[in-house]
């Protein structure tokens, strides 16, 4: 989404925590993460690319708008957002979003041999608008979210070989993201709206997303404790938005990306600054991050925006601003900046997603050098990440 400069006027909560999940070892009852070292080291000088990393890690581009893609005829999308990879045999897919309007939107995919090179590129999604974020199904689809008011899911195959479905019954609202939750047969959505809400879809049959019950999240004022759920009444969000239509819904401030693991669902909150945590064993939220409990120093995370989660259970959170980051929150509930784009204040990090053996890392710059929508550039790192 477009940069936004947003003020703080919500008053904080407890800021004690439980993360849950049994993603968080050793960190049952924990405070917001706080600033300590990364388990990488310190960011080195910025390389060819303009990145920071850690030592031993290394960056190449894998595609510029409006370019071709090395190796293949096809031409990358503008404003590159969202984005997950999928197995491919010996290789892999890297899918792509584009946040553009006017029916320009949509979806791209790049496909990668074991060696990790390039071997195709093309287009999977067509006449959608401002697709912004969204999330993978464990039955290899890629949910492409519109974040546009009373926007669509559009359910895509990641090899382009099925017609893209639109699944209205996911709700009409401003999608950012999905995540799917095998473990309890949810799909969870977040709002980007400063009063949106959070949302849950059970489909009629697990793998069909054509019928099923949408519903938002109810809970107290407070950043932590149980919640309930009720069902949103009109998922076609029309006469009334979807927000409005549950009384008692939580308000999230700006809801962005989110991811599903161990239990837990991820989502971030950038009004505030916030990453949450959803236990969905217990039913319960709380707080991975909030800028505003940092006790010391200078919050390494602002602007939160998309969330990916590595096979350490480490979260990686890019920044839409900040200092054009994506930080790392361990397990211990430390946080620390990853990496670092030089000389792109006018752009934001979207698309973060670890390849299927969790040796690359893929995301994007959306506009790039040019702070226009016509100069994304995607990358991809590789280094000694954490298993």
């Amino acid at each position: 989404m477009e940069r936004r400069t947003f003020l703080r006027t919500a008053v904080i909560g407890s800021s004690a925590a439980a993360f849950g999940g049994t993603l968080w070892r050793g960190a049952a009852f924990a405070a917001p993460a706080q600033p300590a070292p990364g388990p990488y080291g310190a960011l080195q000088p910025a390389n060819a690319n303009g990145i920071l990393l850690p030592s031993g890690f290394t960056s190449r581009i894998i595609a510029r708008s409006g370019q071709t893609v090395a190796g293949t005829s096809y031409t990358w999308h503008s404003a590159p957002d969202g984005g997950a990879t999928f197995a491919d045999g010996t290789g892999w897919i890297y899918v792509s979003n584009a946040e553009v309007s006017s029916g320009s939107g949509g979806a791209s995919a790049v496909r990668f041999n074991s060696a990790g090179t390039v071997t195709s590129a093309s287009r999977i999604l067509s006449g959608t608008n401002n697709n912004c974020a969204g999330g993978q199904t464990p039955w290899n689809t890629w949910l492409s979210c519109e974040e546009v008011s009373r926007g669509f899911v559009y359910e895509t195959d990641p090899w382009g070989v099925n017609a893209a479905v639109q699944r209205p019954a996911l709700g009409r609202f401003k999608h950012e993201a999905a995540a799917a939750d095998a473990d309890h047969g949810y799909i969870y959505l977040t709002e980007d709206e400063s009063d949106g809400r959070f949302y849950r879809f059970r489909p009629t049959t697990w793998g069909n997303l054509s019928s099923g019950t949408l519903q938002a999240l109810v809970a107290g004022t407070g950043t932590s404790g149980p919640v309930t759920w009720a069902n949103v009444p009109d998922p076609d969000g029309s006469p009334t938005l979807t927000r409005y239509q549950v009384s008692g819904a939580k308000v999230f401030n700006g809801g962005e990306g989110c991811f599903y693991a161990a239990g837990t669902c991820w989502f971030t909150t950038k009004g505030d600054n916030r990453v949450w945590a959803y236990d969905a064993n217990s039913s319960s939220l709380s707080l991975a991050y909030d800028d505003s409990l940092v006790t010391s120093g200078t919050a390494p995370l602002t602007g939160v925006d998309n969330v990916t989660r590595s096979g350490s259970g480490d979260l990686y959170v890019a920044e839409d601003g900040g200092n054009m980051e994506i930080c790392l929150i361990t397990p211990a509930g430390t946080i620390a900046p990853f990496l670092r784009i030089s000389g792109q204040s006018g752009s934001e990090i979207t698309g973060p997603a670890f390849s299927p053996d969790g040796r690359r890392l893929y995301f994007s710059s959306q506009r790039g050098t040019s702070g226009s929508s016509s100069g994304g550039i995607t990358y991809e790192v590789t280094g000694p990440f954490r298993s």
